[in-house]
């Protein structure tokens, strides 16, 4: 059995217009990293435009053992 979680991260911007930056990027990696230090198991991703196309957003789901 496994538990999961999703969360949204927020990107600096919209990625099918722009290119994501060094701060997305490093914003990401810190924390997926922290989701992995704390058991966690990135399981699924989406990207999620917003209805303006200022900025986006990533769907994230993870897992880990109950």
């Amino acid at each position: 059995m496994y538990e999961y979680k999703t969360e949204i991260l927020k990107t600096g911007v919209n990625w099918f217009s722009d290119k994501a930056d060094s701060k997305d990027v490093d914003q990401f990696n810190e924390f997926f990293n922290q989701q992995c230090t704390d058991g966690w198991e990135l399981v699924t991703y989406s990207y999620m435009a917003t209805a303006i196309s200022v900025r986006g957003a990533l769907l994230a789901t993870f897992r880990r053992p109950k």
